[in-house]
C-alpha cells in the first residue's frame, strides 16, 4: 500500500494511492487506515513529503563502500546525527544551494517511517513499529562538514531533506536496490543487503537512545558515489519497490 500526503484545492490531506487514483483518509496515518469517499486523480494533486517528522534520525557510514570512500573505518556501532524538521521537503520541491556552501552533495538513502510511539525495543520487535519505507536525499554541504568537524550545520539547511514520493507499507527492506541519478546519469548504485547495520538493528538501537514518535523518519545511510550538485541540476533517488524522488537545485 502506498500512503501519500497531498494538497488539492488548498487543502492538505492524507491518502492511499492506487494506480493513478488517490483516496483520502480520515485524519493522518495511524495503525488503522480508514478510506473516505473523496477520490482524486494523481495528476490533479500536489504530492507533499509523506511524513512530518518531529525529528529525522540519520545514520552515517552504514555502507562499507561509502565508509571507505570517506576514509573512515567501518563503525562498530551506528553513527547517528539529526536533521531538523525544517529541512524536510517533498517530491518536486527545490533544493536551495546556500550562499555559504562551496560544495553541495546528494546522498540517496532508504527512509524508514515510524508508526507509533517506540522506546527500548528489541530488533525482532522493530518491524511491528514501522509504518513503511520511502526515498530520501540526505543533502549535504560537504565543505562545511569537513570544515566544522561535526555535521550539524552541513546537514541542516532548509530543503536539505527531500522525502517521498510516498510511504510503501508492504516491503522487505533487506535487499533493495538504491540508486541516485544526476541529470539522468547514474551516480550511486548499491543494495541494502550491504548495510553494516540492518533496519531492525537500527530501529532498536535508536529506540534505546531516544523515544521515537509516529511519523519520525530514520534515514539509513548512503552508498558510495556521492558527488556535487550545481544550480540547475536535477537529482533523482530511485529505490526498488518504492519509486522515484526527483528534485531540482536552485541558487538561494
Amino acid at each position: 500500500m502506498k500512503l501519500v500526503r497531498f494538497q488539492v484545492q488548498g487543502k492538505t490531506s492524507f491518502g492511499v494511492l492506487n494506480g493513478d487514483e488517490v483516496t483520502e483518509l480520515e485524519g493522518a496515518f495511524s495503525v488503522s487506515v480508514r478510506p473516505l469517499a473523496p477520490r482524486h486523480i494523481l495528476s490533479e494533486v500536489k504530492l507533499l513529503s509523506p511524513c512530518t517528522p518531529s525529528k529525522v534520525v540519520c545514520v552515517g557510514l552504514n555502507y562499507r563502500d561509502h565508509a571507505r570512500e570517506m576514509g573512515f573505518p567501518i563503525p562498530e556501532t551506528p553513527v547517528l546525527f539529526l536533521k531538523p524538521p525544517s529541512s524536510v521537503i517533498g517530491p518536486g520541491d527545490v533544493i536551495f544551494y546556500p550562499p555559504m556552501c562551496g560544495r553541495l552533495d546528494y546522498e540517496g538513502e532508504l527512509g524508514v517511517v515510524i508508526k507509533d510511539r517506540v522506546g527500548r525495543i528489541a530488533p525482532d520487535e522493530s518491524c511491528d513499529h514501522i509504518l513503511g519505507y520511502t526515498c530520501v536525499n540526505d543533502v549535504t554541504a560537504r565543505d562545511l562538514q569537513k570544515k566544522d568537524g561535526q555535521w550539524t550545520r552541513a546537514k541542516s539547511f532548509d530543503t536539505f531533506c527531500p522525502v517521498g514520493p510516498w510511504i510503501e507499507t508492504e516491503l522487505d527492506p533487506g535487499d533493495l536496490l538504491v540508486e541516485s541519478y544526476l541529470n539522468g546519469e547514474r551516480r550511486q548504485s548499491s543494495r541494502t543487503s550491504q548495510f553494516v547495520f540492518s533496519v531492525p538493528a537500527l530501529v532498536s538501537f535508536i529506540s534505546h537512545i531516544m523515544t521515537l514518535w509516529p511519523g519520525d523518519l530514520i534515514i539509513t545511510g548512503t552508498p558510495a558515489g556521492i558527488g556535487p550538485m550545481q544550480p540547475g541540476d536535477n537529482i533523482e533517488v530511485r529505490i526498488g519497490g518504492i519509486g522515484s524522488l526527483t528534485n531540482s537545485v536552485v541558487a538561494d
